[in-house]
């Protein structure tokens, strides 16, 4: 076989694989219960990336050097494009709240229980910025919609705790955490919010506590 086969060849099969994780990343979701999470951020990035730069590779008729560009851009989407995937592979709830803007925002969250009840971590910037301490908001796991209240807990302690908990929890955690790419431990910037239940609504969601957009 001429290099030149050779390299099409390698294109070919790094370009089919990413159009594979490309409509992997979008159809994870469905193993969840519930309404769909449509990927945002650096998870649509990772899916819409790897759709964009398999095409490419597959295309025959695209130029050679746009192909190479497409390969040599291939290890950036592949990394949020199979982070975006296998987040998703284990139990994910998502947390509606609104941003600083007041705009809706649907939080994706890994979550743990307790004796004390069920807790999910995050930066202290991210819970800051979608005002979640004290905030009565609803919550989607495992299909059933909960009107929770977010008790927001900054003491090293307790963030250990709960950080523990996950990576015990969750093997993309411990998979992540074994080639660096997820803390052993929780950083400073960490804090735990437990997830209470709402006043006289211990099981069932109130009308309307999800954020509305403002007019």
């Amino acid at each position: 076989m001429s290099e030149s086969g050779s390299s099409s060849k390698i294109q070919a099969v790094v370009g089919w694989g990413l159009l594979v994780l490309g409509v992997t990343v979008f159809a994870v979701r469905f193993l969840h219960e519930g309404a769909y999470a449509v990927p945002r951020g650096g998870n649509l990035f990772g899916g819409l990336g790897a759709l964009l730069l398999g095409g490419v590779l597959v295309w025959s008729a695209v130029p050679r050097g746009l192909r190479w560009l497409a390969l040599a851009a291939s290890p950036v989407v592949l990394f949020f494009g199979l982070y975006a995937t296998m987040a998703e592979l284990e139990e994910v709830v998502s947390l509606y709240a609104a941003d600083s803007a007041g705009e809706p925002a649907e939080l994706r969250l890994w979550i743990v229980d307790r004796e004390d009840g069920a807790w999910v971590g995050m930066p202290r910037s991210k819970a800051v910025e979608h005002s979640l301490d004290g905030a009565q908001l609803e919550l989607l796991r495992s299909g059933e919609t909960l009107c929770v209240v977010p008790v927001l807990h900054e003491d090293r302690k307790t963030v250990g705790a709960i950080h523990a908990l996950k990576v015990e929890k969750y093997a993309v955690a411990r998979g992540a955490a074994a080639i660096g790419l997820y803390p052993r431990e929780a950083r400073g910037t960490t804090v735990s919010l437990r997830l209470d239940s709402c006043p006289g609504n211990p099981l069932q969601t109130p009308p309307a506590v999800r954020p509305r957009r403002r007019p």
